[in-house]
């Protein structure tokens, strides 16, 4: 099997901290010119994609703009940067909780997604640190979720991202969250929720389905209190999409604050923080791949539900 030749380093630089769209042409693909399949491929529409062109904003390995009419060559690279959408920014700090000369760890806040997709690209936890700490070559070695609060590890060499993605990969990462949610009394906890978790492309919310479970998660009560809440730890075996979300709402006690579980609410207006889901990353732990360090880290975030539900509900 013949292996694909690697892409060239990009001739663009990062823009905000966000990198440039990189696009291979693949054999066999639309177009005879790399302008027509570029209409083709992306979501812009033609009038967008010839502006791009007519700018010089595509370009090539060698740094030089590609005309509308070069020829398409499969296995060719082109380069250009996306126009960023308006972002409402997320007013909370980013903080740095470990960094070295290999990894950054930091303590998210919510409403902050880790990495550009979608509507969120230079307000992304990544886009933020590269500016702010003046890293460009940094990466994120895993994700977490948009709404949820608390620890990300990025890490700081290109060459190494592959080692710290394979610890979380191959589930050698302890993670615990912490929750708020209703407390039941008839709960019977300690447990560990086994089930089948979906999630389809484009459908907001998750579901469980019959068949063989993916999805793993020890749940147990740290405490409670006699408003009818309580504080819960969360330790999950696996890393399906919206696993401890689910989860938790499977057993009757969905998270506080969530838009989608039990119920998809309507969509939230930019730029209202109020109210944030009450999940939180608490710690980290781990063997470093590359420097054989034990590492644990923990949140200094605490999660407001708890401490002052009056000023959570208030969207204080």
């Amino acid at each position: 099997m013949r292996r694909r030749r690697p892409a060239p380093p990009s001739p663009l630089p990062q823009r905000d901290g966000v990198d440039p769209v990189r696009v291979r042409l693949p054999a066999g693909g639309p177009g005879a010119t790399v302008r027509e399949h570029l209409v083709g491929r992306l979501a812009a529409g033609p009038g967008v994609v010839d502006g791009m062109f007519a700018a010089g904003l595509v370009v090539g390995a060698d740094g030089r703009a590609v005309p509308a009419d070069a020829p398409y060559v499969p296995g060719m690279f082109v380069w250009f940067h996306r126009e960023l959408p308006e972002e409402v920014p997320v007013p909370f700090p980013l903080e740095v909780v470990h960094r070295d000369e290999h990894i950054v760890v930091v303590d998210k806040p919510h409403f902050l997604a880790t990495t550009p997709r979608g509507g969120h690209v230079a307000q992304t936890a990544l886009a933020r640190l590269r500016r702010e700490l003046g890293v460009p070559e940094l990466g994120a070695a895993h994700r977490l979720d948009r709404l949820t609060a608390g620890l990300v590890l990025f890490t700081v060499r290109p060459e190494e991202r592959g080692a710290y993605q394979t610890l979380f990969r191959d589930r050698r990462v302890r993670k615990e969250y912490e929750a708020v949610a209703p407390h039941d009394p008839g709960l019977e906890l300690p447990r560990t929720v086994r089930s089948r978790i979906v999630k389809e492309r484009g459908v907001l919310a998750a579901r469980e389905v019959a068949g063989e479970p993916n999805a793993l998660t020890r749940v147990e009560l740290a405490e409670h209190r006699a408003d009818g809440l309580g504080r819960y730890r969360l330790v999950p075996g696996t890393g399906q999409t919206h696993q401890l979300r689910v989860h938790m709402n499977a057993l009757g006690v969905p998270i506080l604050g969530d838009p989608l579980y039990p119920e998809v609410t309507g969509p939230v207006p930019a730029g209202d923080f109020r109210r944030p889901l009450q999940l939180l990353a608490r710690s980290l732990e781990f063997t470093d791949p590359v420097t054989g360090v034990e590492h644990r880290f923990t949140s200094r975030r605490g999660l407001a539900a708890w401490s002052s539900y009056e000023d959570w509900a208030a969207g204080q």
